[in-house]
């Protein structure tokens, strides 16, 4: 199972994102403890995307590739940004960052996936889920 789809950086193109995941776990009998897993880590990637990487510049697109090969569900979101240095993402538990907003959403998402990796500039991430 492969689908991809590329939304403008709107936030309000988010449900499309939202739609697809519906439709997959309908498709591959995702557990419901484990769909909100995924759901909350993707929108969280491509809200990073839009906002963060592309600046909410609807001229710039966000690519979204999902891909399912059992056990894992891959999950790769890519923006048109300048990236980021996703080692230097606060630690939003710390007492230092706990009021701090920045860093939330990296933290999250390295919560509830399996395995989280960027790319070298930042400008793409892969959430992996196991099924």
């Amino acid at each position: 199972m492969k689908r991809k789809i590329t939304i403008e950086s709107k936030v309000e193109n988010i449900c499309a994102i939202e739609k697809m995941i519906d439709e997959i776990s309908d498709e591959i009998k995702i557990s419901s403890d484990i769909y909100g897993k995924i759901l909350i880590a993707t929108i969280e990637a491509v809200n990073n995307s839009i906002v963060h990487g592309n600046e909410l510049n609807p001229s710039k697109k966000v690519y979204i590739e999902i891909f399912y090969e059992k056990p894992n569900l891959h999950i790769y979101v890519t923006d048109e940004g300048k990236g980021f240095d996703f080692t230097r993402v606060p630690d939003p538990t710390t007492p230092d960052n706990i009021e701090n907003v920045s860093g939330r959403g990296v933290f999250l998402m390295k919560k509830l996936a399996d395995n989280l990796i960027f790319n070298d500039t930042g400008t793409q991430v892969e959430l992996i889920f196991k099924i």
